[in-house]
């Protein structure tokens, strides 16, 4: 008769559940810190770019985290506010996104709506690299 190991099936569930919890490897990276106001491109672990952002402004969020980036657009309008336009946008949780913004004035202090905004140049940069190399893994934090 055989003996059924459960320690070892509980492993195998842990490792199992980390690896589908954990975004996919990617090879660019997109790090934010919040309080800086800035964005760090990694391409392979290697620093490629150090970018102004603007994250949520007073009474609006930006999550924390990691993700992973789904939904590509060249240009898309905002559903909820008011058709603006979102060129580049690199959605990663739900209606949050990484996008280029027109009012570059603000970029490097908080004034968005919760989305990440780039400058319209540095959001081509980054979605042309993130579409060459099979999409991107972006992390957040305060």
């Amino acid at each position: 008769m055989a003996v059924f190991n459960w320690a070892g099936v509980a492993v195998l569930g842990g490792i199992l559940a980390s690896a589908l919890a954990a975004p996919a490897a990617a090879g660019v990276v997109a790090q934010i810190d919040q309080s800086r106001q800035r964005m760090r491109v990694f391409v392979d672990g290697t620093p490629a770019y150090d970018w102004p952002v603007s994250t949520a402004r007073r009474g609006y969020f930006t999550p924390n985290g990691r993700f992973r980036v789904g939904l590509m657009a060249p240009m898309w309008r905002s559903r909820k506010y008011h058709g603006s336009p979102m060129p580049h946008a690199m959605f990663f949780r739900g209606g949050y996104a990484i996008h280029g913004t027109y009012e570059t004035g603000s970029l490097g202090r908080r004034a968005s709506h919760g989305c990440i905004r780039l400058s319209p140049g540095h959001a081509a940069a980054l979605f042309s690299l993130a579409r060459s190399r099979g999409g991107a893994a972006v992390v957040i934090r305060n």
